[in-house]
């Protein structure tokens, strides 16, 4: 979905961050102090619950100016230029004219930033921009902007950008979405799934109760790109983990039996494996809620017993 806005972000990053030695650009281990400060942050004093999982990234006003030089000091800290390019990193990308391109990356996923934000440029963008939208082998990423933005919106080949509000017809045949996002992914914006799940709602003139019908939109806590990160993760998504699940935490189990069945999933249950492994031990067990449900803690319970949660 998106996928112009995203290719536009993802190359958008190496002008915000410049190459390896610029003032703006951030090591990896810059990177992850942020991500330690993120989590000091929003974690447990959001939650209730210090395990390095953001449930809710929208709930996180990060203020990474905490992280701010003092004079003198050079280590464990960060320059202005510098934390003015991580507060651009987690703000939304804007085009021509204010033109919303493409939302922020939440803070949570900055674990991930080894996608798109490097020591080089983000090469599908810079190929997406060289031979499809300007077919121009000497278009250089260091001067991408908001006339690349606008252009790649024009083009939209083959109708790439996806993001149709109307699935009337979808619905009228019976067909079913069952739609999930890592909110530790740290290429294609959670956000962005949230934005298209509210997007369908006002086209279509649908609330959640009426969506539920037959689109239903779980965010993931502590998972990555497709998988990994660093929660429960493991919900059917990975090949390790396809078999002798049930439908409770199997997503492909989980819609067919919606379909067949006709019993729709409330909550997808992800499971946490010792060292991320699923022939490790099993660390412990979430339910994750559909959108626009929040999984909160009771602050009674064991944060690792599933029944400690609930969707509110």
């Amino acid at each position: 979905m998106r996928f112009n806005g995203l290719q536009s972000r993802s190359g958008s990053f190496w002008g915000i961050t410049g190459p390896p030695g610029a003032p703006t650009h951030l090591s990896p281990e810059e990177w992850q102090m942020v991500h330690k400060s993120v989590h000091v942050q929003c974690d447990e004093p959001l939650d209730g619950v210090k395990d390095g999982i953001l449930e809710d990234p929208n709930l996180c006003n990060y203020r990474p100016e905490v992280l701010i030089c003092s004079k003198g000091q050079t280590k464990n800290c960060l320059t202005g230029p510098k934390i003015e390019t991580v507060r651009k990193v987690f703000s939304p990308l804007y085009g021509n004219n204010g033109t919303y391109i493409y939302p922020r990356i939440p803070p949570g996923a900055d674990a991930g930033f080894g996608f798109a934000i490097g020591e080089t440029p983000f090469p599908y963008s810079t190929e997406w921009f060289q031979y499809v939208i300007w077919n121009d082998t000497k278009w250089s990423p260091d001067q991408i902007g908001p006339d690349d933005y606008q252009k790649a919106a024009e083009v939209n080949p083959f109708n790439v950008e996806t993001w149709e509000g109307d699935l009337s017809k979808f619905r009228k045949r019976g067909s079913k979405i069952l739609h999930w996002h890592g909110l530790q992914d740290g290429l294609i914006s959670s956000d962005n799934s949230m934005e298209y799940y509210d997007h369908v709602s006002r086209t279509m003139g649908l609330n959640s109760t009426q969506l539920d019908e037959f689109y239903r939109y779980f965010r993931i806590s502590g998972c990555g790109h497709c998988s990994g990160g660093d929660g429960a993760n493991r919900i059917g998504n990975n090949m390790a983990n396809l078999g002798g699940q049930t439908a409770e935490n199997n997503v492909l189990k989980a819609i067919v039996k919606w379909v067949e069945e006709g019993v729709a999933p409330d909550t997808i249950t992800g499971q946490r494996f010792a060292k991320g492994a699923p022939d490790g031990k099993l660390e412990y067990e979430r339910r994750h809620c559909r959108y626009p449900y929040r999984n909160v803690w009771d602050r009674k319970g064991d944060p690792k017993n599933p029944d400690s949660w609930k969707c509110q």
